[in-house]
C-alpha cells in the first residue's frame, strides 16, 4: 500500500506538469486578448445580449484555433526560441515536449475548432478562422517572419481578425463596423510588436530573424514606431467619427492613445533601456482597455433605457 501511495504522489506532478507545459504551447496569454477582442466584436454586433450558442461555441471555436496556431508557431520557431531568453523554457526548446506530440496537440485543437464553427456557429467564422490560422502560422511564421523586415505589418492581417470573427459568428456576414475593429489592432500590431522588437535586437540578430532594428536599426524602428502610433490613434476616433461609439469612448481612445504617443514620443530621445519594453508593456494594457471602452460604451443606451 505504501509503495502504490509512492508511485500515485510521483505520477500526479508528472500530469500536472505536462499538462502545464501544453498549456504553455497554447501561448495562454495571446490567446486570452485574441479571444476578448473575439467577444467585444460579439457583442457589438448586436444591440441587446448575444444568443447563447454562437457566444458559448464561438468563443470556444475561435480559442481553439488560436491555440492551434501558437501551437504550430513553437513547433516551426523551436530553434530560434532555444537561444532567445524571453523563450528558450518552453516546452519544444526545454524538451518536455517532443514535436509528434505538439503536432497532434495541435491537429486536434484545429480540428475541433473547425468542427465546432461548422455546425455549431456558421460555415463564414470556420472559413474566415481557419483563414486567419493559416495566416498566422503558415504565412507569418514559415515565410514572413524570415523573409522581410515588414513581416509583422503584412502578417498583421491575421492577428486583427478576432474581432470580425466574433462578429461573424453571432451575425453570420461582415459588417463594415466589424472591420474598424480590425483596422484598430492591424495599426496597433506594429507599434506594439517593434517595441519588443528594440529591446530584443541583439536576440533577434543571434537567430538571423530581420525584425526591423535588426536590418534597418533601432532609430529608425523608433521612427516608426511613433508614426504607426499616430496612425492607430487616428484609425481609434473612427467609430466615434462614424457613431459606431459614443462619447465614453471618444474622451477615452483620447487618453488612452495621448499615453501610447507619449510612450512613442519618448522612445524618440530617452535613453532609459527599458523604455522599450514598457512602451511593450503599456501596449497590451492600451488594447484591452480601448476594446473595454467600445463595449461599455456601446451598452450605455441600454442601461439608460433600463433605468428610466
Amino acid at each position: 500500500m505504501m509503495g502504490e501511495t509512492v508511485k500515485q504522489s510521483e505520477v500526479r506532478p508528472d500530469i500536472f506538469r505536462l499538462w502545464c507545459d501544453y498549456y504553455t504551447l497554447c501561448k495562454p496569454k495571446v490567446v486570452a486578448l485574441i479571444v476578448f477582442t473575439a467577444i467585444v466584436g460579439m457583442f457589438l454586433s448586436v444591440p441587446g445580449m448575444v444568443p447563447w450558442q454562437p457566444l458559448i461555441f464561438g468563443t470556444l471555436g475561435i480559442g481553439l484555433a488560436a491555440a492551434s496556431a501558437a501551437a504550430i508557431n513553437q513547433i516551426v520557431d523551436q530553434k530560434i526560441d532555444a537561444q532567445m531568453q524571453r523563450t528558450s523554457k518552453r516546452p519544444l526548446p526545454s524538451g518536455t515536449i517532443t514535436n509528434k506530440q505538439a503536432l497532434l496537440f495541435s491537429a486536434l485543437l484545429g480540428i475541433a475548432s473547425m468542427v465546432i464553427l461548422i455546425y455549431l456557429v456558421n460555415p463564414l467564422t470556420a472559413v474566415l478562422t481557419l483563414l486567419s490560422l493559416i495566416g498566422y502560422a503558415f504565412v507569418y511564421t514559415m515565410y514572413l517572419k524570415r523573409a522581410t523586415p515588414q513581416n509583422i505589418v503584412i502578417g498583421g492581417a491575421a492577428g486583427a481578425a478576432p474581432p470580425v470573427l466574433g462578429w461573424t459568428a453571432v451575425t453570420g456576414h461582415i459588417h463594415p463596423d466589424s472591420l474598424l475593429l480590425f483596422l484598430i489592432i492591424y495599426t496597433w500590431t506594429p507599434p506594439h510588436f517593434w517595441a519588443l522588437a528594440i529591446h530584443k535586437r541583439e536576440e533577434y540578430a543571434r537567430v538571423n530573424v530581420p525584425m526591423l532594428p535588426v536590418t534597418h536599426g533601432v532609430q529608425f524602428t523608433r521612427l516608426h514606431v511613433l508614426l504607426y502610433t499616430i496612425i492607430m490613434f487616428g484609425v481609434t476616433l473612427l467609430p466615434f467619427a462614424t457613431r459606431m461609439s459614443g462619447w465614453l469612448y471618444f474622451i477615452g481612445a483620447l487618453i488612452l492613445g495621448g499615453i501610447f504617443l507619449y510612450y512613442a514620443i519618448r522612445m524618440q530621445s530617452d535613453r532609459d533601456p527599458k523604455i522599450a519594453i514598457k512602451t511593450f508593456g503599456y501596449s497590451i494594457l492600451y488594447l484591452m482597455l480601448l476594446f473595454a471602452l467600445l463595449l461599455i460604451d456601446h451598452y450605455i443606451p441600454l442601461l439608460l433605457a433600463l433605468w428610466q
